[in-house]
């Protein structure tokens, strides 16, 4: 027999009034030598790109990933058993600052693994590819866990991630245009960021890596 369920029933499972889908930071903790060297050929990077991703990453995605049916017929019937897993590409909008200092890390980046000029590149796979991380924050300073991942909580604003999703070996394969126009007023320039990612992980209560899916 079905139980009549109340808004009271509903509030009490809301646990924390909901997850906020603004409320997240992304990260990056250590981008390839190759996106942040001063000597580079062209353009400039101060180092500070990782500190400066947290801020200006405007939006992310928490990842998905899919397991493909393999299909085995039998006397008239289909059998569909797991097949192999994979992993979407992960997209971020990133905020343009007047240094260009992102815009240029990814694009030094992508240049370390294809060069413009003669269309060579990093040999070793280790070399160009990063981690990342998205961190889903509470709205309560007492919500969550405290991150090891790093030196201080999310944004060094007390806010602990209630979850974290690792996005281990990515690399960017495609830094989105710019659009430019003399009607755009009142607006900041905005570009995304497409990464591939090998796999991720969820991070285990602890934040220390353990993985718990």
């Amino acid at each position: 027999m079905s139980t009549l369920r109340t808004i009271t029933d509903f509030k009490s499972k809301l646990i924390g009034g909901g997850a906020r889908p603004n409320l997240f930071e992304v990260e990056i903790p250590a981008f390839p030598a190759a996106a942040t060297a001063s000597g580079a050929t062209w353009g400039t990077a101060s180092g500070a790109e990782a500190e400066n991703f947290k801020f200006l990453c405007k939006a992310a995605a928490m990842p998905a990933s899919n397991v493909a049916p393999i299909e085995v017929p039998f006397r008239g019937r289909t059998l569909k058993v797991a097949g192999d897993r994979t992993f979407d590409t992960w997209t971020v909008t990133i905020i343009n600052d007047e240094n260009f200092q992102l815009r240029t890390a990814f694009e030094l980046w992508m240049n370390s693994m294809s060069k413009l000029e003669n269309n060579t590149g990093a040999t070793n796979p280790a070399s160009y590819m990063a981690n990342a991380f998205v961190h889903q924050l509470g709205r309560g300073a007492s919500q969550g866990r405290e991150s090891t991942q790093n030196s201080d909580t999310a944004g060094g604003t007390g806010i602990t991630p209630l979850r974290s999703y690792k996005f281990n070996d990515i690399f960017p394969t495609n830094v989105a245009q710019i659009d430019l126009s003399y009607d755009s007023t009142d607006t900041i320039e905005e570009y995304t960021v497409e990464f591939q990612v090998q796999y991720w992980e969820a991070l285990g209560s602890d934040q220390t890596g353990t993985a718990i899916v």
